[in-house]
């Protein structure tokens, strides 16, 4: 995984291929296919390298709107850790390739039903966490690819002024607090979703 992970961040997501792994580790890429039927195996397994950390941290101790926020900001860390982190585990995730992203959905999912959701919406709540979460962090890192560019003007730079509107991090609280505060409101409603 080591040297999959060192592919993807030397050269990126296009760049991790099985021939070219094999030839990184100086293997047939046939015996390759021993511990991975086809790239998206592969993919899936560089994508629960990278998001190993977050699964093995439990923060269930913690009230359940602290747990989201730390779980969201874990996520986008683990993602922006590495190149192509967001479309590397949005890619996984989609093609049902990364165990990791379950756990994560089954703890914001967890924090949902402690704010008083039922089961089927805390679901669907947990996952429009993770689907801002991925979007949010592959618009971050096609940004900062352009930005190291020189291609953004200004205004769509977040090497800008530092303001709130220019500032990735405070951009991303603010999303995350909307998702918390929408999930609280839902939660208290006189006739809640069940």
């Amino acid at each position: 995984m080591r040297r999959a992970t060192a592919i993807l961040d030397d050269y990126g997501i296009a760049d991790l291929t099985m021939r070219r792994l094999a030839r990184e580790l100086d293997i047939a890429p046939s015996a390759l296919y021993w511990h991975f039927a086809n790239k998206q195996q592969l993919l899936g397994a560089v994508a629960d390298h990278v998001l190993a950390p977050l699964a093995e941290t439990d923060c269930r101790d913690v009230p359940w709107q602290q747990r989201v926020d730390f779980l969201c900001s874990a996520l986008r860390n683990a993602l922006l850790s590495h190149k192509d982190g967001a479309e590397l585990v949005s890619a996984s995730f989609a093609s049902g390739q990364t165990s990791h992203m379950i756990t994560v959905l089954d703890r914001l999912a967890e924090a949902a039903v402690t704010s008083g959701l039922g089961a089927v919406p805390a679901a669907l709540a947990a996952r429009s966490i993770v689907y801002y979460v991925l979007g949010y962090v592959a618009d971050e890192q096609s940004r900062l690819q352009w930005d190291s560019a020189g291609a953004l003007e200004a205004g769509q730079s977040f090497l800008s002024d530092g303001s709130a509107l220019t500032d990735p991090t405070a951009q991303f609280g603010f999303g995350v607090r909307l998702l918390v505060d929408g999930i609280d409101q839902l939660a208290h409603q006189s006739s809640p979703i069940s």
